[in-house]
């Protein structure tokens, strides 16, 4: 069989695989996680023995060791029906539904493995596999100096700006770097775009709300050279900056108030990390001491209790992530939690999939198992934080890290009297005692010092179970007081273990199959030999934020300057913003690249310097015009020769529709309604709906609970919480157009836009309509629009009238059906 190496055009000589044209069927890089993650090590663990053409019997004339086989099935029938869940025989089989059909046959597959094959079908069962049956994909001796030539693994160099055949267009260098990629393709920029577009553009881009009537005019009127400066520095001065770009960090953090998976239990103190993470952007924390802190905020020198308090909070980073709670293996739950904490910070922070390491070496990225179980060690060594109830369904329990503030606002509604107190004590006391007392029933009654019936020995069972969960959960509430019935201030984070210790590999990922240890470390690949090196006392957290923000880095600069670029464009210069490997794309543009990368570290890792750099230049300004010749040669608008067109977010939707109606609570709110629910499990605590929580507060301030996300974000491809998310989807469906027309929420906005629009002091119902358009989409209506107002005027109140309608509720039916539909139009959702 002929052979190639990936990455052969690329210098990453590292894995053989079977010749074809694409060798990974068109998968996108999460696709192929998953598979290799999820799915993979379960098949080469529990079902190859039977069912591969490797071994002497294939039993059921069943093959699960190529996509070809899986696809064709055995003797029964189809394996795996891609996306059909119900015809798919494997997922009956590992179900253990059919009592003729259960694989594996000796003991079923534990019920979060079930569901990620489940999830997998309904993903449409992404394989990467290659049809001749054996693992194909196998690791060659990693060539260091080889790959080291992959340009994300070489330190970024900042080049002289080229110099353009016309250097009067640019005004920036950053411009420059894109004139000479549009003049080496013979694509010529499209004009500036108009104040009002301009305006509109950056005040979405940099607060997530629209400007008002009156700001557009200050702008369009300002004719001094320094206009747009000004309103640039306004917006990121402005609270409502943190509210935007620190959504887009919780993003990539994959912020979650609740556990998910299969026992989901709330995270009632996670909003804390929220809130620090907002804090740090409107106070341009510097990156690399964003990064630093929520890595090791914990054993990082504090100036003072507040300081302190905030670098604790800061790593409920590393404690907010997805938990498989349910979990009896208490070494696989930690191994679980590292794997997830590795996964979550090397895509965030690195842009590399270093998780994929774990049962094997890497499939595509010079990245060994070795490597992984390094950072492993320094995981393992830190005890998470997450808070949950010892009761039914959590078999992980955790505590909380205490913090000390005096200066916060307590929260009166959440006070205890001592009486309150009491009582909880006295009722904790009792049921212990119940339980303690039945405890002892069933001892004497197993060791023969009772008679007690099967059935009265089954019922004393059931009720250790129900005080288990009243005694877990009302030991969790007495916990959150002082003695004077004051909250305590608690937050989520880690802390260094006790006891540290490098980790073992796990052969095929298998807890209960280690070998050989590892000292704790960092990526080899990233690594030049002058790493800190790691005390034996301590985990290795302060150690590896220092490998991760130095200049020596090649990645982290790079991958948050491309963040910064895709979320002013759309798009960022590497698209894959969370995979700068191998399987990520390719950037479209690296000398720039390098340039914001190595002017981010210059200006000291500074945020807002970065997003000012960009914005203020004319590649940021130009126009959306469709031009067909570049279009023919640039369909992608890969090299900047306009401003792609792109809708809004769902938060921008939904804040949007709220500040123009006058509804927008602009305050923060304290705390969050997961916070007064308390910790237990969201299958037993009587939950309001989420879309009722907080209804006119920003959208970043909404509860955000793991499979259960509102309404009015999640229609509009909502970040999933539970996955590092640095690009969104971006759906057209029918529901959303249904949810704009019939949704409570839009139609209570569009009778405030009425409102608002009747206290504008206008009497002329075209020119009140005529305001709507500039408080919607920035603009003036043109004449023909304002014909059409006319004739809508016109026609909705003759209807009205043969209706029989009053004249005062004529003027509101017309004025909150105008405004609806300006709410609903396709421009409202769009910037150009």
């Amino acid at each position: 069989m002929k052979t190639f190496l990936i990455g052969l055009m690329m210098g990453l000589p590292l894995v053989v695989v079977a010749a074809e044209k694409d060798p990974h069927g068109g998968l996108s890089p999460d696709q192929l996680d998953f598979f290799e993650k999820k799915i993979r090590p379960v098949l080469v663990e529990h079902c190859y023995r039977c069912h591969s053409v490797a071994e002497d019997t294939l039993k059921g004339g069943l093959a699960l060791d190529s996509k070809d086989a899986l696809l064709l099935g055995g003797d029964s029938g189809h394996a795996v029906v891609p996306g059909n869940v119900r015809e798919s025989l494997l997922i009956e089989a590992i179900r253990y539904d059919n009592e003729d059909l259960q694989m594996p046959p000796k003991k079923q597959l534990p019920e979060s493995v079930v569901a990620d094959f489940v999830k997998w079908v309904e993903m449409g069962a992404p394989d990467p596999r290659v049809e001749n049956g054996f693992e194909t994909l196998a690791r060659k001796e990693i060539d260091w100096d080889k790959a080291k030539e992959f340009w994300a693994f070489q330190k970024p160099v900042k080049k002289q700006p080229p110099t353009n055949a016309d250097p009067s267009w640019a005004r920036t260098d950053i411009d420059r770097f894109i004139k000479a990629g549009l003049e080496a393709k013979g694509l010529e920029p499209v004009a500036d775009a108009d104040k009002r577009t301009l305006i509109r553009r950056v005040y979405f881009d940099l607060i997530g709300l629209p400007p008002t009537p009156l700001e557009v005019d200050l702008f369009v009127t300002d004719t001094s050279p320094d206009a747009f400066e000004k309103v640039v520095d306004d917006l990121l001065s402005s609270k409502h900056f943190g509210e935007r770009w620190g959504r887009h960090w919780l993003d990539v953090a994959r912020y979650g108030e609740s556990s998910g998976k299969e026992s989901n239990f709330t995270f009632p103190h996670a909003w804390r990390y929220r809130d620090y993470v907002i804090d740090a952007f409107n106070a341009d924390k510097p990156y690399n001491e964003f990064v630093t802190e929520q890595l090791a905020g914990d054993l990082i020198t504090s100036t003072d209790q507040a300081d302190r308090n905030e670098n604790l909070i800061a790593t409920g980073f590393l404690a907010i992530g997805t938990k498989s709670l349910n979990e009896r293996n208490i070494r696989q739950f930690a191994m679980d939690v590292a794997d997830e904490q590795i996964d979550t910070m090397s895509q965030a922070m690195l842009g590399l999939t270093v998780a994929c390491a774990r049962c094997h070496d890497h499939k595509f990225d010079p990245i060994p198992t070795k490597d992984y179980y390094s950072l492993a060690g320094i995981f393992l060594s830190t005890q998470t934080y997450y808070g949950t109830p010892q009761v039914l369904g959590n078999n992980r329990p955790s505590d909380l890290l205490p913090i000390y503030d005096d200066s916060e606002e307590v929260d009166l509604s959440r006070l205890r009297t001592p009486s309150e107190l009491q009582a909880m004590n006295d009722r904790l006391e009792t049921l212990t005692r119940e339980r303690a007392e039945i405890q002892a029933q069933l001892r004497r009654s197993r060791f023969g010092g009772s008679n007690m019936d099967p059935q009265e020995a089954s019922d004393r069972r059931r009720d250790l179970l129900r005080l288990g969960t009243q005694i877990g959960t009302l030991e969790a509430e007495v916990s959150q007081y002082d003695e004077l019935g004051i909250p305590r201030q608690m937050a989520m984070g880690v802390k260094d273990r006790s006891r540290v210790s490098d980790a073992r590999i796990l052969i095929r990922g298998e807890v209960d199959k280690p070998s050989d240890p590892v000292e704790r470390g960092f990526v080899t690949i990233l690594s030049d030999g002058n790493e800190p090196e790691i005390p034996n006392r301590y985990s290795g957290r302060k150690e590896l934020a220092h490998w991760m923000t130095s200049e020596t880095n090649p990645l982290t600069a790079r991958v948050f300057a491309n963040r910064v670029w895709h979320h002013l464009f759309g798009k960022g210069i590497v698209a894959s913003v969370d995979n700068f490997g191998a399987m990520g794309e390719l950037p479209s543009n690296p000398e720039l690249l390098d340039y914001l990368a190595m002017s981010f570290m210059e200006n000291g890792w500074s945020i807002k310097s970065l997003i000012k750099q960009v914005v203020m230049t004319r590649t940021y300004q130009l126009g959306s015009e469709y031009n067909f010749a570049n279009f023919e040669k640039d369909p992608e608008n890969r090299l900047h020769w306009r401003m792609s067109q792109r809708r809004l977010d769902a938060e921008s939707i939904r804040d949007a529709m709220l500040a123009i109606s006058g509804n927008l609570e602009i305050e923060a709110p304290n705390a969050s309604p997961v916070a007064k629910v308390g910790e237990g499990n969201l299958a037993r605590l009587r939950f309001v709906d989420p879309k009722t929580l907080q209804p006119n507060a920003r959208s970043v301030y909404l509860p955000i609970i793991r499979d259960m996300v509102p309404e009015s974000l999640a229609l509009f491809d909502f970040a999933e919480p539970s996955l590092v998310t640095g690009v969104r989807e971006e759906t057209t469906v029918p529901a959303q157009g249904l949810y704009m027309l019939n949704s409570e929420f839009v139609v209570q906005q569009a009778a405030g836009f009425t409102r608002r629009l009747a206290d504008s002091g206008i009497e002329d119902p075209v020119k009140r309509l005529e305001l709507a358009f500039e408080m919607a989409l920035c603009r003036k209506p043109t004449p023909e629009e304002t014909d059409s107002i006319r004739k809508f005027i016109e026609d909705f109140n003759a209807t009205l009238r043969e209706e029989g309608r009053g004249q005062v509720a004529a003027r509101q039916l017309v004025g909150v059906s105008f405004c609806q539909a300006l709410l609903a139009c396709a421009e409202f959702r769009y910037l150009n």
